[in-house]
């Protein structure tokens, strides 16, 4: 288990979760201990650019779309770190807000 399953597990059923993520990979889009709110994806297809909670490679991450090909997404964080391709199966939601958690 990780630091997101039982959020994927809520994602899964159609509701939107509230997380608090830790660590600087994403530093200038999601600061450490930031709350946010991601929302499942729906029919919505991620595009490039969006911020998305996601299985790589068995790790989970809130981390960035950087490419899109096909039906294939890679992930990456905001700091220049790639984690791999997946499919649309492996992202289970998208951020949708951020606020300060301090």
């Amino acid at each position: 288990m990780g630091w997101a399953t039982r959020a994927i597990e809520r994602l899964q059923a159609g509701e939107g979760v509230t997380l608090r993520p830790r660590g600087h990979s994403m530093r200038g889009r999601v600061e450490d201990g930031e709350i946010v709110r991601v929302e499942p994806l729906g029919d919505r297809v991620p595009a490039k650019g969006d911020v998305v909670l996601c299985r790589v490679h068995g790790h989970e991450y809130l981390h960035l779309v950087l490419a899109v090909q096909g039906d294939r997404y890679l992930i990456g964080n905001n700091v220049g770190g790639v984690n791999g391709w997946v499919g649309r199966g492996a992202i289970f939601g998208r951020l949708v807000n951020v606020r300060s958690g301090l």
